[in-house]
């Protein structure tokens, strides 16, 4: 596909709303690829780890910080995703993290109501200046507990947040006076759809009772300016090597390497939790 090209109505719609979709942002011959790749990659099996949310439900992930030269490297370099974040967050960026979200039938837990500013603050970073790309690796739905926003709660400035469960929550009565106010948006999402949010943005999603697995990856980065004093992951402060669109479906089948991609593991990351 050509190379993307965000309109200043794009931009804005962003910095109003705290998010921003664009459809088939990837094609269904890369997502089969990425999504294949994920599920028979070794590595991801092994530095999986679950987390439970307040019901005791399980949520599987498997995130790492330096973005390498395998399949995932490529989707979070590329581009389609590296240009639309810099025209969002306005200048140069850096990869803070990546992950592949892995929510399976019946089994896969809730994540809580909260902000990822909420705990990406206590790595250090002193301005909010950062967002999180959701990219689809199968279909998302109501039924399978697809991401669910608050449009514009991204405004309100960091809140409050605290444990529950093995995760990381929002302030609840400021979470349901915001619900009061403004819209909740269920995003459902088809293969290869990306959603764009702020690290302020409020957003939550349920429990999978259903039928059907929700996978997904989801990249984090921050503005180059905005280096953090306590994060001790170089790949935050360094600038993203962008690559071509095609070189997705080039690189093929490759999974991470562990070395270059410093696996992160469950002690280290009730900080950085997703969706």
């Amino acid at each position: 596909m050509q190379s993307l090209k965000i309109t200043p109505e794009q931009v804005k719609a962003f910095q109003e709303d705290g998010y921003l979709f664009i459809r088939s942002l990837f094609t269904g011959e890369e997502i089969r690829l990425i999504y294949e790749t994920s599920t028979e990659d070794e590595a991801i099996r092994q530095h999986s780890y679950d987390l439970l949310d307040r019901q005791g439900n399980k949520t599987k992930l498997a995130m790492w910080y330096t973005p390498g030269d395998d399949v995932f490297g490529m989707l979070s370099r590329c581009s389609r995703m590296a240009d639309t974040v810099e025209a969002l967050l306005g200048g140069p960026v850096a990869h803070f993290h990546s992950k592949v979200m892995q929510k399976e039938p019946r089994v896969g837990g809730a994540w809580e109501w909260h902000q990822d500013y909420g705990y990406w603050y206590k790595n250090g970073f002193l301005f909010p200046d950062m967002l999180s790309v959701y990219v689809a690796l199968t279909p998302a739905t109501k039924e399978n507990g697809c991401l669910q926003v608050i449009k514009g709660s991204h405004k309100m400035g960091r809140i409050g947040h605290g444990n529950s469960g093995e995760q990381v929550g929002a302030d609840m009565e400021r979470v349901e006076q915001c619900l009061a106010i403004r819209e909740k948006i269920y995003c459902e999402m088809q293969p290869g759809d990306a959603l764009f949010f702020h690290s302020n943005l409020l957003h939550t999603s349920a429990a999978n009772h259903s039928e059907h697995p929700r996978w997904s990856i989801i990249s984090a980065y921050n503005l180059l300016a905005n280096v953090p004093y306590k994060e001790n992951q170089p790949s935050c402060t360094q600038p993203l090597q962008k690559v071509p669109d095609e070189m997705i479906l080039k690189t093929g089948k490759k999974g991470l390497d562990t070395e270059v991609n410093q696996m992160s593991q469950k002690k280290n990351t009730s900080k950085l939790q997703s969706n």
